[in-house]
């Protein structure tokens, strides 16, 4: 229809579609007013070297793919407005965070300086065609005057293949096996209870707790009613957590941990959420691309992110498929060597196991001590173990180390910090600034100069993992991006998986992603050619990223019917 590059996607006032073409300059070609329904029709007959412009990948994308349609490339307008708003290498950002309508919109900090909260929480987003092409505008004007506009335009890519991921695997789902499931849970909690009342196993468990406590009406799920029931006893717990009820020796104590252990199983992945996200043989969570500030993934629906190994067998293949399933061995420190270019930990990763490496290079004696010692490194851990460890590290990688100090130091002086490709770390928390400023004020608390201290290395903690995890975040996004382009090149096959939908029901298609791992469902026969790409793919990734620093992403990758591990 066009050679136009771009084409934005958008709605006017009548309600029915618009579609504006770009030049590769930006310039409009053509714009075509399309009605809702002739749009699956529009886009399966558009050039597929288009690049689909919108505000929102999770509004636009789901219909798209249950009319039996893929999009190739977009670019979403949601997600890299977040990251431009916030880049360092973004000269003048002012226009971006002027437009509060997409500010207010994109993720934004859940709250203190954390690396793992859930931090998406849009608003209604811009809709209208103007509005979503003037904040186009906004986004290329940001990146022709950014310092590397080459970094910041993989990132913008990266993040935005990572939403038509991310609404591709809900459409496919992971498959299910659900009588294996029911088999787990009866195993462990015996028959399906009542709605309202306890399996069984967990009933036994909660009479004897309640036996051991002398109170046959002690409230085991109310944490405040729990502590006061166990104060009672004699059990001086602060928490219910469990590193502190084991140091108390109590006849109540072992029934009340598994108690609880089966009640976590009961309410995160119980028959109501085998009914809920895993119905119709496939397991469909809600993936939320860049909903932690890292980068990385969070999931807003089915808890994707916190599967527990014991179900992992239920994760069965269809009849005549395979999973391919790929984890990437030590990813964060793999990706401190490289963006670090600190060729002696990359000699320690190359062709092995990164922590083996480390024990032959003599820094440390066992795998245990240069595990503890390299995450200690990364999440600032100054005590036991790791305090003891890390100057062994800083001598002998001091590239490496000196990156990760280097980070810390910036955040305790409340300095941001960036990714490889530019994702910024947020600001410091209002209380963080109270606290530093509060630190010199003659008239303050005599503890307020401990307070700020105790912040600030809170904060350099942050910051020093923040570069070192968003990056692999970056390289784990590049490795979904270029797999996916490589699968979509496998031919489809007769062997039918209906319930992934009509996109993916008859060919390879990436089924699950967990950070450093990935689940590739496939028909059998193309179990070798998968296996090859996802290798390739990975090897694509580092490359893209670090260009030839020689850096080794060593996977382990096994083909198999169910994701059960070894």
């Amino acid at each position: 229809m066009t050679d136009a590059r771009w084409r934005l996607v958008a709605h006017q006032a009548a309600g029915d579609t618009v579609l504006v073409d770009l030049d590769p300059a930006g310039a409009e070609q053509r714009r075509h007013v399309v009605a809702d329904a002739e749009l699956t029709r529009w886009v399966r007959e558009s050039s597929p070297g288009l690049r689909w412009v919108w505000n929102d990948t999770a509004a636009w994308y789901p219909a798209l793919l249950a009319d039996g349609v893929e999009i190739e490339r977009c670019h979403d307008l949601r997600l890299s407005h977040a990251i431009l708003q916030l880049s360092t290498l973004v000269t003048d950002p002012a226009e971006l965070r002027a437009a509060t309508a997409w500010a207010a919109a994109a993720p934004a900090p859940a709250g203190g300086d954390a690396l793992f909260d859930l931090v998406d929480d849009r608003e209604r987003l811009p809709d209208d065609i103007d509005e979503v092409q003037a904040e186009f505008d906004r986004q290329r004007r940001a990146l022709e005057s950014a310092t590397q506009p080459d970094r910041l335009r993989l990132l913008l890519a990266a993040e935005s293949a990572g939403a038509l991921l991310a609404a591709e695997l809900h459409a496919a789902g992971l498959p299910w096996h659900r009588p294996t499931h029911e088999a787990l849970l009866e195993d462990l909690l015996g028959p399906r209870p009542a709605p309202g009342t306890l399996p069984r196993e967990a009933q036994r468990l909660a009479d004897e707790v309640r036996a051991a406590l002398g109170d046959p009406h002690a409230s085991l799920d109310s944490q405040p009613k729990l502590l006061r029931a166990l104060h009672r006893a004699g059990i001086a717990a602060q928490t219910t957590n469990r590193w502190e009820l084991t140091q108390y020796d109590h006849p109540a104590i072992p029934p009340l941990l598994a108690y609880k252990k089966l009640t976590r199983l009961l309410t995160a992945n119980g028959w109501t959420w085998l009914d809920e996200w895993a119905a119709a043989g496939r397991f469909r969570p809600v993936y939320v691309p860049g909903g932690v500030v890292t980068g990385r993934w969070a999931s807003s629906g089915g808890g994707a992110l916190q599967l527990p190994r014991l179900l992992r067998p239920a994760v069965r293949a269809d009849p005549g498929w395979v999973f391919v399933v790929a984890d990437v061995a030590q990813l964060e420190p793999r990706v401190l060597a490289a963006m670090s270019r600190d060729t002696a930990l990359a000699n320690a990763a190359r062709g092995t196991d990164l922590y083996a490496g480390i024990v032959a290079g003599g820094v440390v004696t066992t795998r245990q001590e240069a595990k503890i010692a390299v995450l200690g490194a990364m999440y600032g851990a100054t005590t036991g173990d790791s305090g003891r460890l890390v100057p062994a590290l800083r001598r002998a990688y001091p590239r490496a180390m000196g990156l990760v100090d280097d980070a810390a130091r910036a955040g305790e002086r409340g300095e941001a910090v960036t990714t490889w490709l530019g994702r910024t770390s947020p600001g410091p928390s209002e209380r963080w600034r109270h606290l530093q400023a509060n630190a010199s004020d003659p008239e303050a608390p005599a503890n307020a100069a401990e307070a700020a201290r105790r912040s600030a290395r809170d904060r350099g903690r942050f910051t020093r993992n923040f570069v070192v995890q968003g990056t692999a975040a970056e390289w784990a996004l590049c490795w979904l991006a270029e797999l996916r382009t490589r699968l979509r090149t496998l031919p489809p096959t007769d062997s039918t998986a209906a319930a992934s939908g009509p996109v993916f029901g008859r060919r390879a298609h990436l089924a699950f992603f967990l950070h450093d791992e990935i689940i590739v469902h496939c028909p059998e026969r193309d179990a070798d050619a998968v296996t090859e790409a996802v290798r390739d793919s990975a090897a694509a990734a580092g490359e893209l990223l670090f260009g030839g620093f020689p850096i080794d992403f060593a996977l382990d990758l096994r083909i198999s019917n169910d994701a059960a591990k070894s």
